[in-house]
C-alpha cells in the first residue's frame, strides 16, 4: 500500500511539473517574446554577459551559470531536486520550441502583457516550488537564499533577483521602456507566486469576548475547533472578561460566526488572517519549508 501511494505521489508530482512548465512555456511564448519585454532570471543575466563578453552563446551561459547553483542546491535538499528540475528545464525547453512551431503569437498591448505573463509565470513558478523542483536561475537561487533570509518570502526573493539582472539589462541595452514593463511583469509574478505557495497555509483566526465564555466554548468545541481562554479586563469597566481564542480554515468562517451570534448576539467577534499556521490539525514544522 505504501509503495502505490508513492508511485501515486510521483506521478502526481511530474504531472504538476508538466503542468508548470507547460505553463512558463506559454508565457515566454505569448507574452515575454513577442513583446520583447526584458527577461529576470539567468536568460536575462546570460544575454547581458553575452552583450559584453560575445564569447559563448546564451543557451551556454544559462547552462554554465545554473551547475552551482544546482551543486549547492543537491547539497541541501538532495537528488530529487536535481532530477525534478533537470526534468522541468528540459520539458520547458521542448514546450517552448514545440509552441513556437505550432503558432506564432503576435504582440499584444504591453500592459495586458504584463498581466497575463505576470500571471502565468507566478503560476507555473509556485506549481513547481510546491512539488520540489525550479527551472533553475532565479527560483533556484531564491529558494536557496530562502535558508538565509528565512523572514521573506520566496516571491520577494525572486522579485529582488529579477530587478537587479532587469535593472542591469536596461544599462547594457539602453531600453529602459522595455525593463521597466518587465519590472511591472516580475512583480504580478511575485504576488501569485507567494499565492500558489503560500494561500495553503493560511487560515483565519477569532478572538471571541462574550458574557457566557463557556456556551460559546461548548458551541466552538462542537465544530471541532481548538478553543484557548485568555484572561482579560474590560479598560472601561474594569470587569474581568475570558476571552476565546480559536484557529480555523477559511471554509469554517461561516459556522464560527454562526454559533457565536447564537450564543451570544452581543458577543465581541474580531476575525482576522493567519499566516502558516502549525500545530493540531494544521500543518507541521519544516526546515526546509518555502
Amino acid at each position: 500500500m505504501k509503495q502505490k501511494k508513492t508511485f501515486l505521489t510521483f506521478l502526481w508530482d511530474y504531472g504538476v511539473i508538466t503542468l508548470g512548465s507547460a505553463l512558463y512555456a506559454l508565457s515566454f511564448n505569448w507574452c515575454f517574446q513577442p513583446n520583447h519585454m526584458a527577461f529576470g532570471g539567468f536568460t536575462g543575466a546570460a544575454q547581458i554577459i553575452n552583450r559584453l563578453l560575445p564569447v559563448l552563446p546564451v543557451g551556454v551561459l544559462v547552462f554554465v551559470m545554473n551547475v552551482p547553483l544546482f551543486l549547492i542546491g543537491v547539497r541541501k535538499m538532495g537528488w530529487g531536486l536535481l532530477v525534478s528540475s533537470l526534468y522541468a528545464m528540459t520539458i520547458g525547453s521542448v514546450f517552448i520550441d514545440v509552441m513556437a512551431a505550432l503558432h506564432t503569437f503576435q504582440p499584444m498591448e504591453p500592459m495586458l502583457a504584463c498581466i497575463y505573463g505576470g500571471v502565468l509565470m507566478g503560476l507555473s513558478m509556485g506549481l513547481l516550488l510546491q512539488v520540489g523542483a525550479t527551472t533553475g536561475g532565479t527560483e533556484l537561487g531564491a529558494r536557496l537564499l530562502k535558508y538565509r533570509v528565512p523572514h521573506l518570502s520566496i516571491g520577494r526573493l525572486c522579485l529582488a533577483i529579477d530587478l537587479v539582472i532587469i535593472a542591469a539589462y536596461a544599462l547594457v541595452f539602453h531600453n529602459l521602456h522595455n525593463a521597466l514593463y518587465g519590472v511591472v511583469a516580475m512583480y504580478i509574478s511575485s504576488l501569485v507566486m507567494d499565492t500558489v505557495i503560500y494561500g495553503s497555509l493560511s487560515a483565519k483566526m477569532a478572538y471571541v469576548i462574550t458574557g457566557d465564555c463557556e456556551a460559546m466554548s461548548r458551541a466552538l468545541l462542537a465544530l471541532d475547533l481548538g478553543v484557548t481562554i485568555l484572561p482579560g479586563r474590560g479598560a472601561y469597566t474594569g470587569k474581568e472578561k475570558d476571552v476565546l481564542l480559536c484557529a480555523f480554515k477559511r471554509s469554517q468562517i461561516a459556522a464560527v460566526k454562526r454559533a457565536v451570534h447564537e450564543v451570544d448576539p452581543g458577543a465581541f467577534l474580531i476575525v482576522c488572517e493567519a499566516h502558516e499556521v502549525m500545530g493540531e490539525r494544521f500543518g507541521a514544522y519544516d526546515p526546509d519549508s518555502l
